[in-house]
């Protein structure tokens, strides 16, 4: 277990004390990977496809159902987008940057590649914590689940973070199980009940964000998104997640079935 851990920048190739920290803990933290501007124009790019799918009454994208909730004024918000960056030019180009391949080499495997098209593609996750809201938090999970739930063997996947508000642990959000990507099978279908155990681990370790940093985790890694404890405005928390992988390209379509494993996405809270 760490206390604390340090926060590094991105440039255009890891450096060994970043390889070597992630390969012993599953995960790294960037600062500042985009500039106030940028979190400013993504934020704004988010809501006009939001808008959209409002209007349009989108109730799921490439067989991903879209969650739908309720803003601090009572208006209808989307809670979790799936493939954004198919409904946005400015997405998709943010997702063009180049640094994100300096990621790759944390997958150990060849075909390094930003999954825009496959899994869930861009996903946006908007947190709020207020009557209606149907996304305040999740519970605890694996990304690799998904894999197993199809009888595959566990691809190398990362989970890659750019937060969009500043969340001090106060104001819940990501909290990991550093080393946990180095568990056995059983670790990662039993260590935890997903989704429904949403209570804090002695052993956690809370990501404390500034808007425009990125997080970086493996996909066997064991983590939650703690609830605000404040209520609001205050409680307001947007991160887009994009899969980096390796290995067989699966692309998603407009008749794409819906992933079994996201049939319960309603229980999540």
């Amino acid at each position: 277990m760490i206390d604390t851990y340090p926060r590094f920048t991105l440039g255009p190739q890891l450096t060994r004390e970043q390889l070597d920290f992630f390969h012993q803990h599953g995960f790294l933290h960037f600062r500042a990977f985009v500039e106030p501007a940028t979190v400013a124009q993504l934020l704004q790019a988010a809501a006009q496809v939001q808008q959209r799918w409002l209007a349009d009454g989108v109730q799921k994208v490439n067989g991903v159902p879209i969650k739908y909730g309720k803003d601090v004024d009572g208006a209808p918000i989307v809670q979790r987008f799936a493939f954004a960056s198919h409904h946005s030019p400015v997405l998709h180009e943010f997702l063009q940057d180049p640094r994100f391949t300096a990621l790759f080499p944390l997958l150990e495997a060849p075909g390094g590649r930003v999954g825009e098209d496959e899994k869930d593609g861009l996903v946006i996750n908007h947190y709020v914590n207020v009557p209606g809201s149907e996304f305040s938090q999740m519970g605890w999970h694996t990304d690799s689940l998904r894999d197993v739930f199809y009888g595959k063997k566990i691809g190398p996947m990362l989970n890659v973070g750019l937060h969009l508000d500043g969340t001090p642990a106060t104001n819940g959000g990501l909290r990991i199980l550093a080393g946990t990507h180095q568990q056995s099978l059983r670790d990662i279908l039993f260590r935890k009940k997903y989704y429904k155990d949403v209570s804090a681990d002695p052993h956690e370790i809370a990501i404390e964000t500034e808007p425009g940093d990125l997080t970086v985790h493996d996909g066997r890694m064991w983590h939650r998104v703690a609830q605000s404890p404040l209520v609001g405005e205050a409680s307001r928390r947007r991160v887009m997640y994009v899969p980096i992988l390796a290995g067989k390209y699966e692309p998603k379509h407009d008749n794409s079935p819906t992933p079994f494993y996201l049939r319960f996405l309603h229980l999540v809270k």
